[in-house]
């Protein structure tokens, strides 16, 4: 056992020692979990990190506009208005590398889907359609997908490894759930589950709250906890050992997502960019999404409250929007790259600060949850690594093609079930129609592994008519639509 005068006085170094103020009603399995929570803290850290949040707590609020430029022409492609021989160039690089075993996606998977009113894993989330599958079980199969089709065009069988970032809480429900489902046909040795890291929740003096009299308040670290997490836990060395040069990154709750698209991929080792952003068009000027750009000559995200609506509202002489290019937490990352963030700049990452209210253990040793904000949570981005790269690219993707956010329960109206349904029935039907079939009504659904992103589809619709509800599948998909 840790030796009570010892750890007083090493957090007595960072005034931390109150940590220990019910240590004598403690019982040794109490003392043992308190060990371990301080332990795990980094006590060298913990004042720096709070320095650097109180820092960029004070910095909330200030505007960037004059320090504020769009991204330039050059850094950017708009798959709309690309020419489709480039695209296709670009595809065939993605298919190439893919073959190669040179590409990994990452899944930020998150939590839980509480705001669906859903306590598993989001990715275990069924929005309702016809096939009844999950939004993880969709993801894996088009990785399964885009292996076939790169094997078609090169003649080559290569892996994608798919690697999934989770919380604590969901990392062992997320597992069961694939071994249930077989790993959804994947092998299991090409899915890596990781947890993200955590930080301690500060009162507004420095000091860390206790959640109870034995445990110190944590919250997870936001998503920019990917790569501490990847370095501490033997990922960064996986992608080295498995030579995977790039990585496409993406939240799971994206259910048009182009997991690991090859025409992205392709772009990006093209340009030879480090690191880069899908985006999508900014619907309207007061859309509430952060937008990739350019601050003191440095790429980043520039979130929409730190920008006035004048700028928000400034359009380039052919109509569109000047700052444009919505974020939508969806990137590309060489393995290079993210092995310098790991060495170097993981420990530069801003740090962002949010007031919460926190429950806290008060001096008798009654835990209370407080009604107004009592303290501070510590959230650190992914797109805050953008800053870092030598050669940053962004691609404009079509977002009735690519994005389409599940986030709220149905009530909400928006980023929520029914629109995930319906914003992936209109694609598909899109598809069949663009391979010369025809839709009557709007419920449609094409399965992964008939095509991936609306090719190969003439020889099974063309001149054909199908009524709504359509479901195109494969003889590898469940009849009954059960999982």
């Amino acid at each position: 056992m840790t030796d009570y005068l010892s750890l007083h006085s090493r957090l007595a170094q960072v005034g931390q020692e109150h940590l220990l103020k019910f240590w004598p009603e403690l019982s040794n399995d109490e003392r043992i979990d308190l060990v371990r929570d301080i332990e795990e803290l980094n006590l060298d850290e913990i004042k720096l990190y709070f320095d650097r949040a109180t820092v960029s707590m004070n910095e909330n609020g200030i505007k960037l506009d004059d320090r504020l430029q769009p991204l330039p022409e050059g850094k950017l492609i708009s798959i709309a208005r690309a020419p489709l021989e480039k695209l296709a160039a670009y595809r065939d690089e993605g298919l190439l590398q893919i073959s190669n075993g040179h590409v990994a996606v990452l899944l930020m998977a998150g939590g839980q889907g509480t705001r669906l009113g859903f306590d598993h894993p989001k990715g275990m989330y069924d929005v309702g359609l016809q096939s009844r599958k999950t939004l993880f079980r969709i993801q894996a199969e088009r990785i399964l997908k885009l292996e076939e089709l790169a094997q078609e065009a090169t003649g080559k069988h290569g892996h994608i490894t798919w690697y999934i970032m989770t919380s604590e809480h969901t990392v062992q429900p997320t597992y069961d759930y694939f071994v249930a489902n077989n790993f959804f046909g994947l092998k299991a040795e090409n899915v890596l589950l990781f947890e993200q890291g955590s930080l301690p929740c500060f009162e507004y003096d420095g000091r860390i709250i206790l959640d109870e009299k034995h445990r110190v308040a944590r919250a997870p670290d936001g998503n920019g906890g990917i790569y501490r997490a990847m370095k501490r836990q033997g990922i960064l060395d996986d992608m080295q050992k498995r030579g995977v040069l790039y990585l496409h990154a993406h939240s799971v709750d994206n259910i048009l997502i182009k997991v690991a698209d090859p025409v992205f991929i392709g772009y990006c080792v093209q340009e030879k960019a480090d690191c880069a952003a899908k985006v999508v068009e900014k619907a309207a000027p007061n859309e509430a999404v952060g937008v990739v750009a350019i601050v003191d000559g440095k790429y980043q995200v520039v979130e929409y409250s730190e920008i006035s609506a004048k700028t928000a509202e400034m359009r380039n002489s052919d109509g569109r929007l000047t700052f444009s290019a919505g974020n939508i937490c969806n990137h590309f990352f060489s393995s290079n790259f993210l092995q310098k963030i790991g060495s170097t700049f993981e420990q530069e990452l801003k740090l962002h600060v949010a007031k919460k209210k926190i429950p806290f253990v008060d001096n008798a040793g009654k835990r209370l949850t407080p009604d107004k904000p009592n303290g501070i949570k510590i959230e650190k981005f992914v797109f805050d690594v953008f800053e870092f790269a030598q050669k940053f690219v962004a691609m404009e993707v079509p977002r009735d093609e690519e994005f389409s956010a599940l986030k709220n329960s149905d009530t909400a109206g928006k980023d929520c079930p029914s629109t995930a349904r319906s914003d992936l029935h209109r694609l598909h039907k899109k598809y069949i129609e663009g391979a010369g079939g025809i839709v009557h009504g709007e419920v449609c659904e094409i399965s992964p592994f008939v095509t991936y992103a609306g090719e190969n589809l003439a020889s099974h619709v063309e001149g054909k008519s199908f009524t709504s509800p359509v479901y195109l599948r494969d003889n590898r998909d469940p009849l009954h639509g059960h999982l």
